[in-house]
């Protein structure tokens, strides 16, 4: 609570200060940021600005030791709050005083200040803590991945309880600054900006710098051997790629591939408008999971997505997530089709762009693979359900409901809302109903009903009108479609974010 202290008349002020609320007007911050599909994770009460993360990795016995601090602002007056963690905690600290603590729920970390806190008081919460992550399951769900050299958090919809305290929800983005210490001749990739590196008694340590907001699950680190190769694009942002050095067969069709980062995030600034971040790459380690992740600024990708050649594609759909995805996040999982339809999208752009077939050839293949009576369209990608959110529909659905918009409003208007859309919500959150009303507004037309029958309707939408005139007549015909040059490659990317459902069983 606020209270408003009055200074002597002589100093001409009246100040209003945060002071220390009363046990009796505290309460506890909620132990979940109420998101629908996953009650558990984040927490209510606070809002964090910052993660400063020092940690110490050993790869061979995948020990990690952390000191984490987190910047906060009170959002309530509050008698305790809850982090998302899961390993073991020996001391935390509120404000600079040793607070009471317990382990809680399924990856709960309940903190008892040693005095409640004032609504709008700044808060830095210092977290000391060890443990083997690769020994922590979560219904049986594991986002911390073991490689022969070391480990990997990549993970959606949630990665950082192994590695890191934090409210582990999208709503809540922060800015990171990630320093990780590892045995000499061993690297640890993060997201951001590589600040320094320096070497001390056999040990090496990597201090990386992430300046936007970004939310927890895209934070990632990779601990292990890897060729590592640096650039600038033409306007100066740093460019970092990372290649486990024991990649086997599939090595050049990964380097083939994200080494054209560059050329793919320039053309990605035409479609999306300028890249919103400070550094760009991404990382190839050597994990036996098939999907990729766009983690902030260094996307994570599977070598299977090159067991069977060069997929640029795949490039582009996690590289279009930093627009969409990274600097616009879901304000719940709910919302996964701006996320996803738009990344799924950008493949399809980039296969008009080769000239590979369209994007309306692609959403015409789409439709006609998929008759009426095909689960593909009992799946509503506007509001999938926690057991559907990676579902195929979220992303081919997804992506054939944007080209239905860019034929009701025209690629004048369509082109123009792809670009305006990152810019309006930068570095923030969005749900389905906020891009309905803001294609609404830029194209001046009522697309309430086209997006309802696209994104929420369980069945199949009426035959589109758009397209040429033998395109619309084959549509119901499958075998009457001819499948695009690009298709094959696109769906490689099918998995491309199914770890979730692999890991779940869902």
């Amino acid at each position: 609570m606020q209270r408003r202290i009055l200074l002597p008349s002589a100093l001409a002020a009246t100040l209003v200060l945060a002071v220390p609320a009363s046990a009796a007007d505290s309460a506890p911050g909620a132990p979940g940021m109420g998101d629908p599909y996953y009650p558990a994770s984040g927490n209510g009460g606070y809002d964090v600005s910052h993660y400063d993360l020092r940690l110490k990795y050993q790869p061979q016995t995948d020990l990690l030791e952390g000191t984490a601090t987190l910047l906060a602002t009170a959002r309530q007056d509050l008698s305790r709050f809850n982090l998302d963690f899961g390993l073991k905690v020996g001391e935390v600290r509120v404000n600079g005083k040793k607070a009471t603590f317990a382990a809680t729920g399924a990856h709960e970390l309940e903190v008892t200040p040693a005095a409640p806190l004032a609504k709008g008081a700044p808060l830095s919460v210092v977290v000391k803590y060890a443990g083997k992550p690769s020994e922590l399951k979560i219904d049986g769900y594991t986002a911390w991945l073991r490689t022969p050299d070391g480990g990997v958090a990549a993970g959606e919809p949630e990665s950082a309880v192994w590695w890191f305290p934090s409210n582990d929800h999208p709503l809540d983005k922060a800015t990171y600054d990630i320093s990780v210490s590892v045995p000499d001749g061993t690297q640890a990739i993060s997201n951001g900006v590589l600040l320094s590196r320096s070497s001390r008694l056999g040990w090496t340590r990597f201090n990386w710098r992430s300046n936007k907001p970004q939310a927890t699950y895209l934070a990632t680190l990779a601990v292990g051997k890897f060729d590592i190769t640096t650039d600038k694009t033409a306007k100066g942002l740093p460019v970092l790629n990372a290649y486990s050095l024991d990649l086997g067969d599939t090595a050049g069709a990964a380097r083939a591939s994200i080494e054209r980062t560059i050329e793919a995030a320039e053309w990605l600034e035409e479609v999306f408008g300028p890249y919103p971040f400070n550094a760009l790459g991404g990382y190839v380690p050597n994990v036996p999971t098939g999907y990729a992740l766009e983690t902030q600024t260094r996307p994570f990708y599977s070598p299977r997505q090159f067991a069977n050649g060069a997929n640029v594609s795949v490039v582009v759909h996690e590289l279009a997530h930093q627009w969409y995805g990274d600097s616009v996040s879901v304000k719940g999982w709910k919302d996964i089709w701006v996320n996803e339809g738009f990344a799924r999208y950008s493949q399809w752009l980039w296969s008009e762009k080769e000239g590979e077939g369209t994007a309306q050839e692609l959403a015409d293949y789409v439709y006609a693979q998929h008759p009426a009576d095909d689960p593909f369209w009992k799946v509503k990608p506007g509001d999938p359900g926690p057991d559907k959110q990676f579902d195929l529909a979220v992303y081919d659905r997804g992506a054939a409901a944007l080209q239905a918009l860019r034929v009701e409003i025209g690629d004048e208007d369509f082109f123009a809302l792809l670009k305006s859309w990152p810019a309006a919500r930068a570095d923030g959150n969005a749900e389905v109903g906020d891009f309905v009303e803001y294609a609404e507004e830029i194209s001046g037309k009522p697309l309430a009903a086209l997006f309802d029958t696209w994104l929420f309707q369980p069945s199949k939408p009426a035959q589109p009108t758009g397209g040429t005139t033998s395109a619309r007549a084959a549509r119901t015909d499958a075998g009457a479609v001819r499948e695009p040059r690009s298709w094959k490659q696109i769906a490689r990317t099918d998995t491309v974010h199914e770890h979730a459902g692999e890991q779940r069983g869902r």
